[in-house]
């Protein structure tokens, strides 16, 4: 089947199970056999069936002009073992606290090789499970709620994400090699109960040049909204007239108090990349580390308008020595 009628299809499914809790489980379940099927082909063959599969476009691999053309291109050919450490949900803290920035850190109650292993009676105040080697997958605990949890779906949620081929899936080299763990961090809030907003600095040779700001990714209950807002921003926090694979966000926000040092750590945290996302919660001020990626949305999110598209695209030096290619 051609990658432009699976694109169609895709895009068919895609629209019915937004609108479709259900019908989106079976779209997840059928997506996950086409690519596993795919997955036996070469990453330059398999970068071009799955993005004209989720974009519709070609992917251009020998002179790359697009934010997720020259995106591919680094994820097919920087390896750096730093990404490793950084896209380790466990080791990023490392990272981190050797950077100078260990009061950013969400406090870790728990590290485990396996599901099996966990005592959720020890928990005494909420907690997020998430598996440190993939993306998704989390499972909430809160102890004064404990008779409404399913401690056997849980179980077998994290299980299943410690298993998974989260490189396959995205050819996400970084992804490969890092030894899967299950870690558990406390659960943050802001002065009103809610959950933060995820403030996402894209950087570029170590300077933030994009917030991409995500309202509402959780409800109160830790559950993960399909569908959420979105809001595009330079470092002065002027909206930008850009969409990115989300609409914006209909109400106000209000510039977060310290955005100055959430700069400067995204500064800090991205210099020896080409270019990286880094993820900040504030919390009335209080600034929290979320985490470090390398290949946003699997590089397929479109970006309008096109001009804009082409300046971020401007911004990754595909010749910088932060690239470290595979050696034979």
């Amino acid at each position: 089947m051609g990658s432009s009628i699976l694109y169609k299809i895709k895009d068919k499914m895609t629209e019915w199970s937004d609108a479709n809790p259900v019908a989106r489980k079976g779209f997840i379940a059928v997506r996950g056999i086409i690519i596993r099927a795919m997955s036996v082909l070469p990453d330059e063959a398999y970068a071009k069936w799955f993005y004209k599969t989720y974009t519709g476009k070609k992917l251009n691999l020998d002179e790359p002009r697009l934010f997720n053309e020259k995106m591919w291109w680094l994820k097919i050919n920087n390896r750096n073992p730093l990404l490793t450490k950084c896209s380790d949900k466990h080791l990023a803290r490392e990272y981190v606290e050797q950077c100078g920035y260990g009061d950013i850190l969400i406090p870790q109650v728990g590290v485990y090789d396996n599901a099996e292993s966990i005592d959720f009676s020890a928990f005494k105040e909420p907690v997020i499970l998430k598996c440190n080697n993939g993306s998704g997958g989390h499972v909430f605990y809160n102890p004064a709620q404990a008779r409404d949890f399913n401690e056997k779906e849980a179980r077998r949620k994290l299980t299943e994400g410690l298993h998974s081929k989260y490189y396959l899936i995205s050819r996400e080299w970084n992804y490969k090699n890092i030894p899967p763990k299950i870690v558990a961090e406390k659960i943050i809030r802001d002065k009103s109960g809610k959950l933060p907003s995820d403030y996402r600095f894209f950087c570029f040779d170590g300077k933030p040049k994009i917030l991409m700001m995500d309202i509402g990714v959780m409800d109160d209950r830790g559950r993960h909204q399909h569908v959420y807002p979105r809001n595009i921003y330079d470092m002065d926090f002027n909206l930008l007239p850009v969409r990115w694979g989300r609409d914006n966000y209909s109400g106000h926000v209000d510039k977060p108090e310290n955005f100055e040092r959430m700069i400067e750590i995204a500064e800090k945290l991205s210099q020896p990349f080409p270019m990286c996302r880094v993820d900040l919660y504030n919390l009335d001020g209080r600034i929290y580390f979320g985490e470090i990626t390398f290949y946003h949305g699997g590089c397929c999110q479109q970006i309008t308008p096109e001009e804009w598209d082409l300046k971020m695209a401007d911004w990754i030096d595909l010749n910088s020595p932060k690239i470290v290619r595979e050696t034979k």
